[in-house]
């Protein structure tokens, strides 16, 4: 008798329940072993899956309260028509099956002692760290004031529209707004703007703002509180592909991995993207240089970061290929 649990040094978790609580997501409760520390409500935890024998991982945000008594963990996951393992895990996951969990990571969590006033803005699937925090508010029976700005594409798209409508019910000292981009019966209709943030909180720029969603909402945001002069009031985090600094349309050189023994003529896109289009299938998580999943040993020549157009010429480093393309030759143990 084996505990498939067990282990020295890995954190495996048993899938406990499977829901679907819409059309384009699976939420999925996980039982992970005693090696596994907890979180605090707004990090994120690597999910690794094993799909045609190929261990793929992914990061998510558990979506439950930190102080969940029974150590368990919810994953709600929104699946990208074109990804890999967002679809397998909508078709897949059933109760009893065996992944792998990473210890928690990140520094998007609410600070202690608790701001008085706190705003949380979330689009999409960035609810689940959102929706982490306001579980976790509501169980410490938190008496500040929470304002709770919610993004999607109608109502059915909602994924905790119910249990939402019965905390705005239960609590008196939290606001729910619901904004809709194409639908009509919400809150707040169309696009963020200042005038949406003023609508949901007009002491804005007292709260400490946390946010989490696609690109379009997160830049919008940034712009506003950048205007307003209280960036330091926002918390965010980001699970959306970066947008590029550089342009690859003159690159030059050859992408040596060395490890496999693979040569490519540099096209100008990340590392990552030219091993993947060679064949090899490195590891990975983000995708956006936050999880280091694809670190992996340059042994030389230059790579540029495509967020920040930092250059590195460093010989024998790691680097974040997901993030990192090359500028002429390049050689990577990969």
């Amino acid at each position: 008798m084996i505990d498939p649990l067990w282990s020295s040094t890995e954190i495996r978790a048993e899938v406990t329940e499977v829901e679907r609580k819409t059309a384009d997501s699976v939420t999925l409760t996980l039982r992970p072993n005693s090696l596994f520390n907890g979180f605090k409500a707004g990090q994120f935890v690597k999910l690794s899956v094993e799909i045609d024998g190929i261990r793929r991982t992914r990061c998510y945000s558990p979506a439950n309260s930190q102080f969940r008594r029974d150590g368990q963990i919810e994953l709600t996951i929104k699946v990208d028509p074109n990804g890999l393992v967002s679809p397998w895990l909508l078709a897949n996951a059933k109760p009893g099956m065996i992944v792998q969990v990473s210890q928690a990571q990140g520094e998007f969590f609410i600070p202690l002692p608790h701001p008085r006033s706190i705003l949380l803005i979330s689009g999409g699937s960035g609810i689940t760290p959102v929706m982490s925090m306001l579980r976790t508010l509501t169980e410490r029976a938190y008496i500040g004031k929470v304002t709770f700005l919610h993004y999607s594409f109608t109502e059915d798209d909602v994924i905790y529209r119910k249990e939402i409508a019965e905390i705005e019910e239960k609590y008196e000292g939290i606001r729910i707004i619901r904004a809709y981009t194409n639908a009509d019966n919400g809150d707040l209709q169309g696009f963020f703007s200042r005038e949406h943030l003023v609508a949901a909180d007009k002491h804005f720029a007292e709260a400490e703002t946390f946010l989490c969603g696609p690109m379009p909402l997160m830049d919008g945001v940034r712009a506003v509180f950048e205007a307003e002069g209280i960036s330091d009031r926002l918390h965010l985090e980001q699970f959306a592909a970066p947008t590029r600094t550089v342009a690859t349309d003159e690159a030059t050189g050859t992408l040596t991995f060395g490890a496999s023994e693979v040569e490519v003529e540099n096209n100008g896109q990340t590392i990552l993207e030219q091993a993947e289009a060679a064949g090899l299938t490195p590891d990975y998580g983000c995708r956006i240089g936050i999880c280091n999943t694809c670190v992996f040993k340059k042994d030389s020549g230059t790579t540029r970061n495509v967020l920040t157009g930092e250059i590195d010429s460093d010989e024998d480093v790691n680097i974040k290929t997901c993030i990192s393309a090359p500028c002429g030759d390049v050689s990577i143990a990969l």
